[in-house]
């Protein structure tokens, strides 16, 4: 998720100075009431997931680094709606999952996203992935070519973005307690620049209850510390067909239209910029990010820009 950071330096500095810390919403580590959480348990852990189930073609939808399978509470729905099987899964050490693994790279989230496909036993799978999670994806389409039909990459990070000596130090400092989750909650805030949405201090909340958990801070950390580059050496191999969805406004980049293009060119994929939106578009303007998503996991491509 991170590498401009431009919003952490002054919640870092604002927090410091005021040496205060938000106080966390207990209580709220489930967000929304709903069937029993799922368990792929997997060498080193277990990964939480939902499951809609139905014939239907297969969707997985995994969050980016310090969120969780909730994010994907306006889109799963959609996708239902048009008759896919949605699989919505925590990262490892996020949300449900099991923490103290020991590896949190974007690989390894990969290797996790290839196991729920064998774990569902699908044939074929489309798989969803946020941030973090488009380099884990495309890892596992590298991976798995036989059986990942495509992927759809929102705010995608696929490669390690150089940053300074100056932000590096100033993230070493942010993440770490008491303030690190406060920090990260603020932060989190700054990517829904445009429209947040209605439920989104309650879903805040539960994310910073979340990290508060043991262990799933470090989690956190150890992610923002992992390299994406065995994910980006794997890009020739991918197969598969790709979507790549981007905000206007990403605080993560310091020009995301440029990001996206390049993202879709080495992909040969297929390019949607969603104007006024941040690093979450299909939680902050869903309506607009839905459609072209159904098309594309149809097989159509109707208003979305080719970015190859």
């Amino acid at each position: 998720m991170i590498n401009s950071l431009t919003a952490v330096p002054v919640a870092v500095v604002s927090l410091i100075a005021a040496m205060s810390v938000v106080p966390v919403a207990r209580g709220a580590t489930s967000y929304a009431a709903g069937p029993p959480t799922q368990f792929m348990k997997i060498q080193g852990g277990s990964i939480a997931y939902d499951d809609s189930g139905g014939s239907g073609p297969l969707v997985i939808c995994v969050p980016g680094m310090g969120d969780v399978r909730a994010q994907y509470r306006f889109l799963a729905p959609a996708l239902e709606r048009a008759g896919f099987r949605v699989v919505t899964m925590d990262l490892r050490g996020m949300g449900e999952s099991s923490v103290e693994w020991p590896d949190y790279s974007a690989a390894a989230v990969g290797a996790d996203m290839v196991a729920m496909v064998e774990h569902l036993k699908a044939s074929h799978a489309f798989i969803i992935g946020n941030s973090m999670a488009s380099a884990a994806a495309v890892w596992a389409a590298a991976e798995r070519p036989d059986r990942i039909d495509g992927i759809v990459l929102i705010g995608p990070f696929v490669r390690d973005i150089p940053t300074s000596w100056v932000m590096n130090a100033l993230l070493k400092v942010a993440f770490v307690r008491p303030w690190g989750v406060p920090v990260w909650s603020r932060y989190y805030a700054s990517l829904y620049p445009t429209s947040p949405p209605a439920d989104f201090a309650r879903y805040q909340a539960a994310l910073r209850e979340n990290l508060s958990q043991r262990g799933r801070f470090a989690a956190l950390q150890e992610m923002l510390d992992a390299s994406k580059a065995p994910c980006e050496a794997r890009i020739p191999e991918v197969r598969a067909r790709v979507l790549v969805i981007m905000g206007s406004k990403d605080p993560d980049f310091s020009d995301p239209a440029a990001e996206a293009n390049l993202v879709a060119k080495r992909l040969h994929g297929d390019l949607l910029m969603v104007d006024g939106a941040g690093h979450y578009p299909h939680a902050e303007m869903p309506t607009k990010v839905e459609p072209a998503i159904v098309k594309f996991l149809g097989g159509a491509s109707d208003g979305v820009k080719t970015g190859a």
